[in-house]
């Protein structure tokens, strides 16, 4: 079975369009024989009736030179109609004009002294424009025409007994001449159509090829561009476009325009960098793309063309698999680890309630209970990870949904009332997403705040809505914490990385993949003045809610 591109190839080569552009190439031939025509008739009765020519033009007989050169340049004009008409078709129009020539030439000639006049040759030119439209033995049947065409013109003389003898052994020559030149046009024109036919062919697998490779470029996962060597965009595909955020700019702009970041960096490149992989964000909350640029040709300032990968999906790839080996494993270990872990956890409190333990004692059975409890809680976590399903996606009314969260936050995870301040506008925003894991994903954000926050009159702002510099609704969950390093924010949502020793490190991980999960883009914001933002993006949200 023919595949796509078999398909695609058989429809390109149809012989309606290998016919069309034949006949166009016949058409293109005969415009030039007709213009020629149009020229040589002109210019012979212009010269006759100016007197301004050869002496030898109708010198025989004027009457018939004069007759005969008007009807012809009338037919060269009429023939001109016919080819505006397209009509016939241009293999007769030929036929009709070389007959035409041949005929009126032979008279002209005749008319002028004969053969020695040279006038003859112009039969030759007609014949060769006719081989080159023609091809094939009409070609050699006007040659054998034109020649018998001038042998019975000196049959005519020598019976007429005219003035000027018959020339039969230039006739014979001029003949020859006919036949050769109809042959050498044949054999020429036959290699030049096996050319042109060629060219086309490969025009077209070109053409396909070109049509193949920018399909490839425009649906392949990695971004490309072409910039040349005053910065512009010469080329870039739609992975690109998305990949820098969708910019303004197109095709001819400043890349500058487009991603000031890759900009720069191109910059350092031309500037002696020798650096081929570069890492950076379009934007603050975008993903991290690397950039490999490669010279197009041997010189360094020329074209160069950018590769663009985003990396975090490589990076949430590698961590999937990651933590589906690490919860298949805890799965099949856990009930095993659980029994020890739970039999240490009881001994512990056992011996913690002995009247006769020490303050030291009492130390090292709370630290005991601490770390059990921490082990079990990692596994509880990365056998949630494991057992993660899609969710329900659902309608929600932010503000009032959040007043609940905030409300159980305070009754079962020990926050105090006076801890949080909640503040969405407009009030009747709505966002779509799975209630259960929102839940979980801002529960997260305030377990985190509550542990790195201030540990004295700990303050948790939860605001958004919609806003102006957004199209969606955001919510942020602010903290009023020291805030958090720079060298360590690029981490803090990988699994397992943790700042503090009571930490599972799995808290800002879930709540990372459960916001992917329901398409809510989370990005950690630092404070001005110190503290911590993590700001909720809902990008699928009920674009009715927006205020006009």
């Amino acid at each position: 079975m023919n595949n796509w591109l078999d398909t695609l190839e058989n429809k390109v080569a149809t012989p309606s369009q290998a016919e069309a552009g034949t006949d166009d190439m016949h058409w293109r031939s005969l415009s030039l024989f007709l213009l020629y025509r149009i020229t040589l008739s002109l210019t012979l009765m212009f010269f006759f009736y100016l007197g301004a020519g050869p002496a030898f033009l109708g010198s025989v007989v004027p009457q018939l030179y004069a007759i005969v050169v008007t009807l012809y340049t009338a037919l060269a004009f009429t023939s001109a109609l016919f080819f505006l008409w397209r009509s016939p078709k241009p293999e007769q129009q030929t036929y009709l004009a070389l007959f035409v020539d041949i005929t009126a030439i032979t008279l002209l000639m005749h008319a002028s002294g004969g053969v020695q006049t040279g006038m003859g040759m112009l039969i030759a030119v007609s014949i060769i424009a006719g081989a080159l439209i023609m091809g094939g033995r009409a070609a050699l049947l006007f040659a054998a025409l034109a020649a018998l065409a001038v042998i019975a013109d000196q049959v005519h003389a020598s019976l007429s007994k005219a003035a000027i003898p018959p020339q039969f052994i230039q006739a014979g020559f001029l003949g020859a001449v006919f036949f050769a030149t109809a042959l050498l046009t044949l054999v020429l024109s036959s290699r030049v159509r096996a050319s042109e036919l060629l060219a086309q062919e490969r025009a077209k697998e070109l053409d396909h090829l070109a049509k193949i490779n920018a399909y490839v470029i425009q649906h392949m996962r990695t971004g490309v561009l072409v910039i040349d060597s005053a910065g512009k965009i010469v080329m870039m595909n739609d992975p690109a476009w998305h990949l820098l955020s969708m910019p303004t700019a197109s095709t001819g702009s400043q890349l500058a325009k487009a991603s000031p970041e890759l900009a720069h960096m191109l910059r350092k490149r031309h500037s002696g960098s020798k650096r081929k992989y570069n890492n950076f964000r379009s934007q603050r909350q975008g993903p991290e793309l690397r950039a490999h640029f490669n010279p197009l040709g041997s010189k360094e300032q020329g074209d160069i063309l950018i590769f663009l990968e985003d990396t975090s999906q490589i990076t949430r790839e590698a961590q999937h698999m990651k933590l589906a080996s690490l919860g298949r494993l805890t799965a099949s270990i856990a009930h095993e680890i659980r029994n020890p872990l739970g039999a240490i956890s009881h001994a512990s409190q056992l011996f913690y309630e002995s009247p006769d333990l020490n303050p030291a004692d009492q130390r090292l059975t709370e630290i005991i209970k601490t770390n059990t409890e921490r082990v079990n809680q990692v596994i509880e976590n990365v056998l949630q990870l494991s057992r993660r399903d899609p969710g329900t996606p659902k309608t929600i009314q932010l503000k009032t949904w959040l007043k609940k969260l905030s409300a159980d936050l305070i009754k079962h995870q020990g926050f105090n009332k006076h801890d949080f301040h909640l503040q969405i506008e407009p009030a009747e925003t709505e966002i779509i997403a799975d209630s259960e894991q929102l839940r979980q994903i801002v529960t997260n954000l305030c377990n985190n705040a509550k542990e790195h926050g201030a540990k004295d009159g700990l303050k948790i702002q939860i605001v958004g809505g919609l806003i102006k510099e957004f199209d969606h609704p955001v919510v942020d969950v602010i903290d009023n914490g020291p805030g958090i390093e720079p060298n360590v924010a690029e981490q803090i949502f990988e699994p397992f990385f943790t700042s503090c020793n009571t930490g599972t490190g799995l808290g800002l991980y879930i709540a990372k993949e459960l916001s992917e999960t329901n398409h809510i883009r989370l990005e950690y914001i630092p404070g001005p003045t110190g503290g911590s933002c993590f700001r909720l993006h809902f990008d699928n949200w009920q674009r009715g809610s927006r205020p006009v």
